[in-house]
């Protein structure tokens, strides 16, 4: 039986074996030559920098008062008094005599080109104050109901960092251009840069220091330290300023060091993902690193647990963005570069945005329409790069 048993399984296989190469013979008398098949086709993703090829200037952010060093940008969400959606607010950080920390002034840019005075901070209304004074920084966003928030962090004599510590503050400004109010915090300290994430009734802005936590001193002026990324809520109304409701420190640890050229090297750009990962670029160490879950997170998170990434093309990194593909953007403070980084943390674009661009690039955005915007502290314009 068993050999009766095997004897057919081998017929019923050699039967079948018959079958399929009949069937495999009628097949390629009828099938399309190989070499005419189509050729697969890349689903590699394209990096945002590659598909930029375009440059333009858009128009000079020198105000009348001679201002200079464009450092914030943020573009208007929505019209409200003399803001007009579409528009970009920028923050000059010097004064006309170039001293670093003595700017006064935001000006407005349409895309067309034209450029106004959107207020002048040099004095403020009795009743706000601001630790060392007014030198406005790239800290700049925009809330609902058009209340503008600005970071200062003023110099002292010939452009020394301030002795104060924490020292700086946040202003806002209603839709006029009129301060209203500052904010001040033990966890403000040299507001450097801004993220924002807002709704009608509520926001959430980041800010990264740039001072604070000395760890050495030169007659009481500050040299090295270690500063901090905070988180600060703020209750919104239409028609009252925004209240700080409170605030917390969600990265720590981030070095900071005096700069005679750069004034001071530290953490310098913010962007928020959409999953609420906070990212940080850092000038003095080179990196960008990622703060997880930071729209909700109490505890904060040491600079070197989260690096993302390191080294490579990033060269005293200073301004960064999101860009419409989700990656992140980032522009050297060294060499007039910009850089594009996923958020897994591989480098996978570079591109030159201003040709020996030293000391030329800090803030950066990009538009509704894919563009990116950068100032150009050279030449003290805002330029536009398009597909």
């Amino acid at each position: 039986m068993v050999k009766s048993w095997r004897l057919a399984t081998i017929l019923i296989a050699l039967v079948g074996l018959a079958a399929a190469a009949c069937s495999s013979s009628g097949a390629s008398s009828s099938a399309k030559p190989a070499s005419s098949a189509k050729p697969a086709v890349s689903t590699a993703p394209t990096s945002f920098l590659s598909q930029l090829h375009s440059m333009a200037q858009v128009a000079s952010t020198v105000p009348v008062n001679g201002d200079v060093n464009p450092y914030g940008v943020a573009i208007v969400p929505a019209s409200a008094g003399k803001l007009v959606a579409g528009d970009t607010l920028v923050s000059n950080f010097n004064s006309k005599s170039n001293v670093q920390g003595t700017g006064t002034t935001l000006v407005q840019v349409s895309p067309t080109g034209s450029m106004q005075l959107f207020a002048n901070l040099a004095k403020l209304a009795a009743g706000l104050s601001c630790p060392g004074g007014v030198g406005l920084t790239t800290a700049l966003g925009i809330l609902p109901g058009g209340w503008v928030v600005v970071g200062s962090l003023a110099t002292a004599t010939g452009g020394a960092l301030p002795t104060a510590d924490p020292a700086g503050c946040l202003i806002v400004l209603n839709n006029q251009g009129i301060p209203i109010k500052t904010i001040t915090s033990k966890n403000i300290a040299g507001p450097w840069d801004m993220a924002v994430k807002s709704s009608a009734t509520s926001a959430e802005v980041f800010i990264s220091n740039a001072l604070g936590g000395n760890t050495k001193t030169d007659h009481g002026v500050p040299v090295t330290g270690n500063c901090t990324v905070v988180r600060l809520d703020l209750a919104l109304s239409a028609t009252s300023p925004p209240v700080l409701t409170s605030s917390t420190v969600v990265g720590t640890h981030y070095p900071w060091k005096a700069n005679k050229t750069a004034l001071v090297l530290a953490p310098t750009g913010l962007a928020l993902g959409g999953n609420g990962t906070l990212y940080v670029d850092d000038t003095l160490t080179n990196t960008v690193s990622a703060i997880p879950q930071a729209l909700t997170r109490t505890t904060a998170v040491a600079a070197t647990a989260s690096t993302l990434a390191a080294g490579g093309a990033l060269n005293a990194p200073l301004g960064m963005t999101l860009a419409p593909n989700g990656d992140l953007v980032v522009v050297n403070g060294n060499n007039g570069n910009a850089v594009e980084i996923t958020p897994g943390g591989k480098q996978v674009g570079t591109k030159t945005l201003i040709k020996n661009g030293a000391g030329a690039l800090f803030g950066i955005t990009t538009t509704p329409a894919g563009e990116l915007l950068a100032v150009n502290d050279g030449k003290n314009t805002i330029d536009i790069y398009r597909p």
